[in-house]
C-alpha cells in the first residue's frame, strides 16, 4: 500500500475518498453511513467496493482505462454548431436545444452541449435588456449619482418609489423547516388574499426607511406620503428626493404641496427605463428576497404588519447602501452595452 501510494506521488482527493470508502466498510460500515460520512452518493460506494474486491488496491490509485471511441469532433463541426446556435432558428421556436441542434448537425447531444459550454454559448437562457430613450439621459444621471456620491451639506436625500401589487399569499399546508441535505419545503399551490401597494423612501446617508402599505396606487394616495416624509425628517434640512417618471409623482396635487413648504422640497428625477438608479429599488430587493416571497400570509393586514415588522428590523441595523460607480464610468458601460446592440 505505502509503496503504491508513494509511485502515485500526491495523493488526488479522489484516491483518499477511495481509500476512505474501503476502510470504512473494513470496519464494518454500511454504504448508506459511508456515503452520508465522506459525502458521496450510495453508488459510488458500491463501485469502489467493487474495484477493491476485483482487482486491489492498485485500482483505486489508476483511473480505469477506456476503449478508444469515437474520432475526436472537428473545428469544422463546432463552430457550425455554435453558428446554428447564434443565427438560426428552428421551425416555430424561438431557440434552439442541444437534442435540436444535435438532430440538426448529426452529433449526440452531449457533445453539443460540450461545445456550447465551451464556447460560452447558452441558448437556453435569457437575459433583460432597456435602454433609456430620455433625451436628457446623461444630465439626469449626473445629477442623481452626484446626490449619491456628495449630497449637499446639512440636507436629506430619500429615494422615494413604490412596490405594488404584493400579495397576500398563504400556502395551503405548513412549511416544512431545513434537514440534513434537504431544503426548506412549501407547498406550490396557495390562497390569494388580495395585494397591497407599499410606499417607502430610502435616506441614502443613514439608511433608514419610512414606509407604508396602502390599499391603492393613485396619485390621491401618493400625496400622502411627502407629507409623511417631511413629518419624519428632521426640520430645516432641505430634501432633495429622488424619484421615478410615473405619472402619480408629478401630479399638480404634489407640485403645490411641494411649493407649499418653501425651500424644503427638490424633486430629482432619475431617467425613463433607468429605475436601477433609485436606490430605493435595491432596499425592495432586500424585503423581497428576506421577507415576503418565502413567506405565508392570511390576510392583507397580516402582510402589511409582516412589511412594518421587516422596516423596524432594518431601521434598528443601521445598513446603507452606497454608490461606487462614476456617473462617467456608468455612461460608459452604458454605450458599450449599446454598441452590441
Amino acid at each position: 500500500m505505502e509503496k503504491l501510494l508513494s509511485a502515485a506521488g500526491r495523493v488526488a482527493k479522489k484516491i483518499a475518498q477511495r481509500m476512505q470508502t474501503v476502510l470504512l466498510r473494513a470496519r464494518g460500515k454500511g454504504s448508506g453511513e459511508i456515503a452520508d460520512f465522506i459525502g458521496i452518493q450510495q453508488g459510488t460506494v458500491s463501485s469502489y467496493i467493487n474495484r477493491y474486491n476485483n482487482f486491489g488496491v492498485g485500482s483505486l490509485i489508476r483511473d480505469k482505462t477506456r476503449k478508444p471511441g469515437k474520432q475526436p469532433i472537428s473545428r469544422e463541426t463546432k463552430n457550425e454548431v455554435c453558428r446554428i446556435a447564434c443565427n438560426e432558428k428552428p421551425e416555430n421556436e424561438t431557440h434552439r436545444s442541444s437534442r435540436t441542434l444535435a438532430r440538426r448537425v448529426g452529433i449526440s447531444h452531449t457533445a453539443v452541449s460540450t461545445i456550447l459550454r465551451e464556447r460560452g454559448l447558452k441558448p437556453h437562457k435569457v437575459a433583460k435588456r432597456n435602454y433609456s430613450n430620455d433625451p436628457d439621459f446623461a444630465a439626469k444621471l449626473t445629477d442623481v449619482v452626484g446626490l449619491y456620491m456628495n449630497p449637499p451639506d446639512n440636507a436629506i436625500v430619500p429615494c422615494v418609489d413604490d412596490k405594488t401589487q404584493i400579495q397576500a399569499l398563504e400556502r395551503s399546508q405548513p412549511i416544512l423547516p431545513m434537514l440534513r441535505n434537504v431544503p426548506e419545503r412549501r407547498t406550490s399551490d396557495y390562497m390569494r388574499h388580495g395585494t397591497t401597494t407599499l410606499f417607502a423612501t430610502l435616506d441614502v446617508l443613514s439608511g433608514n426607511v419610512i414606509g407604508e402599505c396602502m390599499a391603492r396606487h393613485a396619485s390621491a394616495d401618493y400625496i400622502n406620503f411627502p407629507k409623511k416624509i417631511d413629518g419624519a425628517c428632521e426640520v430645516g434640512k432641505p430634501l432633495h428626493i429622488v424619484c421615478d417618471n410615473l405619472s402619480t409623482h408629478k401630479t399638480q396635487a404634489v407640485h403645490e404641496y411641494m411649493e407649499s413648504v418653501p425651500g424644503r422640497f427638490v424633486a430629482h428625477f432619475i431617467p425613463t427605463h433607468s429605475s436601477w438608479l433609485n436606490l430605493v429599488e435595491r432596499w425592495f430587493a432586500e424585503i423581497t428576497s428576506k421577507r415576503i416571497r418565502r413567506g405565508s400570509f392570511r390576510s392583507v393586514p397580516e402582510l402589511a404588519k409582516a412589511v412594518k415588522d421587516y422596516i423596524k428590523t432594518w431601521n434598528k441595523s443601521w445598513r446603507s447602501f452606497s454608490q461606487t460607480k462614476t456617473p462617467g464610468g456608468i455612461l460608459a458601460k452604458v454605450e458599450r452595452a449599446r454598441s452590441f446592440a
